[in-house]
């Protein structure tokens, strides 16, 4: 065992149960499989919701590799983070079949559980732990929607190679400023979080999302980039969303029970 010591240390190893925040899941399963005759899908299958329905939002994702290869990936927007892999592995299996592929070879697996924020208290999170310094999913960085962290990383490692001291101390202070600044620039983003996950049962988050993806491409790469105008908040809660955002305003504290610091989300 070999120990190694730092100016600083920095903590990626990914999200962690907190008081401070209240959250959904995306979780999913992926298997690399191998056909027995060519597949036959020449694009990728982004996002295929007319699968059955449970445990929330469901849709499955498949990439083509080469003419036998495939990436098939089901997905969950969920209230639990428990993943059943023997009963998805199954759900997996359907879905080839369904599309006519017959599985020859199991070539990799990966699964994973990604926090999903409903709302929460920002400096309460950092304040469990100041002086140590974390990244990723453990800092809070991360698309509230999509749980992906990749784009905040990039744009924090700019910021830390730029940093005057690279102290633990410091680069902590620095890394809780960032993710404060992002929080407060994403409360739109965790309203609708609510939308789908407590002012929708389970079985109407297919709806939700469905309406979503009709919008016109540039506002939905914007809100993958996190990076939404007021002109595309408004478009995304005008018409007839199918759930009211009054009800996304008002179930949530009383469906939940959580109680957050005023200014925060309880009040957004």
């Amino acid at each position: 065992q070999t120990r190694l010591t730092a100016h600083c240390v920095i903590d990626g190893r990914g999200p962690r149960s907190d008081p401070s925040l209240a959250l959904g899941y995306q979780k999913f399963i992926g298997r690399e499989i191998e056909t027995a005759v060519p597949h036959g899908l020449r694009w990728p299958i982004i996002m295929d919701a007319t699968v059955s329905q449970r445990d929330g939002y469901r849709f499955v994702y498949s990439l083509p590799l080469d003419d036998r290869r495939l990436l098939i990936e089901d997905t969950y927007y969920s209230d639990r983070p428990d993943l059943d892999l023997s009963h998805l592995r199954g759900g997996i299996d359907a879905y080839a079949v369904s599309q006519g592929w017959t599985i020859a070879l199991d070539l990799r697996e990966e699964s994973g559980v990604l926090p999903i924020v409903l709302a929460g208290n920002m400096p309460a999170f950092w304040a469990r732990d100041p002086a140590q310094p974390r990244v990723g999913l453990r800092a809070g960085l991360f698309h509230p929607t999509t749980g992906y962290s990749l784009p905040d990383a990039v744009h924090l490692a700019d910021r830390i190679a730029a940093a005057p001291e690279l102290s633990s101390p410091a680069i902590a202070q620095l890394i809780s400023r960032y993710a404060q600044e992002v929080w407060s620039e994403r409360g739109f983003f965790r309203l609708l979080n609510r939308m789908l996950f407590v002012a929708a049962k389970p079985d109407e988050r297919v709806g939700v999302l469905s309406r979503f993806y009709t919008l016109p491409e540039p506002l939905v790469r914007r809100f993958y980039a996190a990076r939404l105008t007021l002109a595309d908040q408004a478009r995304i809660v005008t018409g007839k969303p199918p759930i009211p955002i009054s009800a996304a305003l008002q179930s949530f504290p009383a469906a939940s029970g959580w109680r957050f610091a005023r200014g925060k989300d309880a009040a957004s």
